[in-house]
């Protein structure tokens, strides 16, 4: 072999290589921040960037805001203009108020969020499950189905969500339509096309009860209405001729009237005994369940007491905080240490006792390309690099 003399390329006398530019795209896609509401784990649907929350299964919910436009507004249309010429004016007035009352109550009822509670984080979840049996064992074993806490002297179980990966809290239970965990869970309404719990029962019961006097209030007015119509020997047949729509009106509200006062008696008695529909159904201080203490922890013992707990106290805050940021994880990526370092312009390298470079064949002439070579690893022991011609 040739005696070669080599030459140093100095590390820190090449420019510094500029990444290439990442696509606009990319960028924006990464800086854009998704809100929770888009990763939400239950079966809800967002509307208006995250502030309206309903079921995913809201099929009734048109129906029931249809049933309540038109035969509302077929009231005011066919029945109010008589009434208000042969009795008074107010008979509208009321009926306005009531129809505001009701729709107001039903968007509440439909678009807040029931309470649900956000599920288990992998580390909360990761503490719970890892729980192992008395004997000291360190087996994994599954966690308890059931944790017991002490409620005004009164032993309350609390139950395991496997989907939630959390003990539900008191009064707490797991929705299967909307697959979340609901707090002071009274039922699932297809209805108004949500949940309702500790957050909107208030909206419900006001929407029930103000629904309860508008249909019995529109049901006693189109009778009014039928009867004056028929008086002077004219009789029913000729009144349904001369206001074909209070037929309509008198079927809907006759046969939804006793559903609705028989629901608002129902939700009366629930909220004077500090109850939900869920504890009332599975008995769970009536003496019908298991439990050998039947008496309710949550009441107060007073009607007026127990109606200001349910119905009048501070709205609690949202704990699924829907329009929130997701946050982004730090997670450091495995970045390549290979640099390309561009070389210096296009050098004769000196062979001592060889042929100079002219004297060499095309093939055996190194010559340094003013473009970039391929990759070139940069060491990062701060050691130079060195190139030989053989």
């Amino acid at each position: 072999m040739n005696n070669c003399e080599y030459q140093q390329i100095e590390p820190l006398s090449l420019p510094n290589p500029t990444p290439p530019p990442r696509p606009a795209a990319v960028e924006e896609e990464e800086e854009k921040a998704r809100r929770k509401w888009e990763v939400f784990p239950g079966k809800n649907r967002f509307y208006c960037d995250g502030r309206f929350i309903v079921a995913q299964q809201s099929g009734v919910l048109p129906l029931t805001l249809g049933l309540i436009l038109v035969t509302t507004v077929l009231f005011f249309v066919f029945d109010c203009p008589f009434l208000v010429k042969h009795l008074t004016v107010f008979i509208p007035a009321i009926g306005g108020v009531l129809f505001v009352f009701a729709v107001i109550s039903l968007l509440q009822t439909s678009f807040t969020d029931p309470g649900i509670l956000p599920r288990a984080t992998p580390d909360e979840a990761a503490y719970i499950e890892k729980q192992i049996d008395n004997s000291g064992s360190s087996t994994y074993q599954p966690p308890p189905r059931t944790k017991e806490v002490v409620i005004n002297q009164q032993v309350v179980k609390l139950k395991y969500c496997f989907t939630c990966k959390m003990f539900r809290p008191p009064r707490t239970s797991h929705c299967s339509l909307c697959d979340n965990c609901v707090e002071r869970f009274d039922h699932h309404c297809p209805w108004v096309g949500n949940c309702v719990g500790k957050r909107n029962y208030r909206f419900f019961y006001t929407f029930i009860v103000s629904l309860s006097f508008l249909t019995a209030f529109i049901f006693g007015c189109v009778a009014t209405h039928l009867a004056l119509r028929a008086q002077g020997g004219r009789g029913l047949i000729f009144a349904l001729q001369e206001s074909p729509a209070s037929a309509v009106e008198l079927v809907i509200c006759f046969l939804s009237v006793w559903s609705i006062l028989g629901l608002s008696g129902f939700h009366t008695y629930l909220v004077a005994s500090n109850l939900t529909t869920n504890e009332d159904i599975k008995g769970s201080w009536s003496g019908k369940s298991e439990a050998e203490d039947t008496g309710n922890p949550y009441s107060y013992n007073n009607i007026l007491t127990n109606c200001c707990s349910v119905l009048c106290g501070p709205m609690p805050p949202s704990l699924i905080d829907r329009r929130g940021f997701v946050p982004v994880e730090q997670s450091s990526q495995t970045v390549s240490m290979e640099m390309v370092l561009p070389m210096p312009a296009a050098k004769e390298i000196k062979v001592v006792g060889g042929p100079t470079p002219s004297q060499l064949p095309p093939s055996r002439a190194l010559q340094v390309p003013s473009s970039p070579l391929p990759a070139t690893p940069l060491s990062l022991t701060g050691r130079p690099q060195f190139s030989c011609l053989f």
